[in-house]
């Protein structure tokens, strides 16, 4: 498990990271969620033990993580724009995390380097960006680590290689246990991997949450009442998060149990009712609107 408490970090009179507290659990895709500038990847440096927190703390299986090779060879960390020394082969790499990880599978790196084409003693130099960033999960998953933390992972990815890394994700959580933990600026993407997820604005996090859960508690309904008076009555029955009408249609988001929704709706008789899914990002939408955010302005 990992926990963070309270941890703030300051460039000069730049708060980048602000009093954040998340836990993360095992055998979990965590994701944290946030636009450029919202301080994803120094909080992903900290996490990794590269930046020291001005203030709080992160345990690793409960471990302080900074200055620590203990906490380290619990994880691997693939940051924004990866590092490779300019002359680095493939093999090279590969001998240079064995140094460091005693679980280095290199029969596992060798398969997944031939699934996805890359040759093992080709310069790293002359490979794409895209290329790089699949070397660099399959030296993380091969690595042996409990923890893999990915700062903006499936950029740079086509869309066949971005569901291949998660295919590959998935067989290494059901096999040994891995904790892919993932930041991003893109809910769409995350929103078929992720089992918790986190958003981050300004330097903080204004939510931090199960998914399903969020799904299983917040609804948009699309209704045609038959009159105004029961329209008025209805809404005041539930927590009503945003409403958007289009002459008679009027498109609820509500947040509450699907069923009491819908029985509330159903005994003023209306036209028409519908229960439509929320995507995650209609989700963050909605919930951050209600804490006086306009997300809108914030993700794509």
């Amino acid at each position: 498990m990992i926990e963070v408490s309270n941890i703030s970090k300051t460039f000069d009179d730049i708060k980048a990271v602000n009093d954040i507290s998340i836990s993360i659990n095992e055998k979990n895709v965590f994701g944290l969620i946030g636009t450029n500038g919202a301080g994803k990847s120094t909080f992903m440096r900290m996490l990794a033990g590269v930046l020291k927190p001005d203030s709080g703390s992160i345990l690793v299986d409960g471990i302080s993580v900074y200055e620590s090779e203990e906490a380290k060879r619990l994880f691997f960390y693939i940051s924004d724009d990866q590092y490779f020394p300019p002359s680095a082969k493939v093999s090279d790499m590969e001998n240079y995390y064995k140094l460091f990880y005693k679980g280095f599978d290199s029969g596992k790196l060798n398969g997944y380097l031939q699934r996805f084409e890359l040759d093992k003693n080709r310069k790293i130099s002359t490979f794409s960006k895209g290329m790089k960033k699949q070397l660099s999960i399959l030296l993380g998953v091969s690595s042996g680590c409990k923890y893999l933390f990915c700062d903006e992972t499936f950029d740079g990815l086509d869309p066949v290689m971005r569901q291949g890394v998660k295919s590959i994700f998935a067989k290494e959580m059901e096999e040994r246990g891995l904790t892919p933990v993932i930041a991003s600026h893109n809910l769409r993407e995350l929103e078929d991997i992720c089992d918790y997820v986190g958003l981050l604005h300004k330097g903080g996090v204004l939510l931090s949450k199960d998914l399903e859960q969020m799904k299983s508690n917040i609804f948009k309904v699309q209704c045609v009442f038959s009159d105004k008076d029961k329209e008025f009555e209805t809404l005041n029955q539930m927590e009503v998060l945003h409403t958007e009408r289009r002459g008679s249609l009027v498109t609820l988001t509500i947040r509450g149990e699907r069923k009491n929704i819908v029985s509330i709706i159903e005994s003023t008789n209306p036209v028409f009712c519908e229960v439509l899914p929320l995507s995650l990002e209609e989700i963050f939408i909605s919930e951050t609107e209600v804490v006086g955010y306009d997300i809108k302005k914030l993700i794509y």
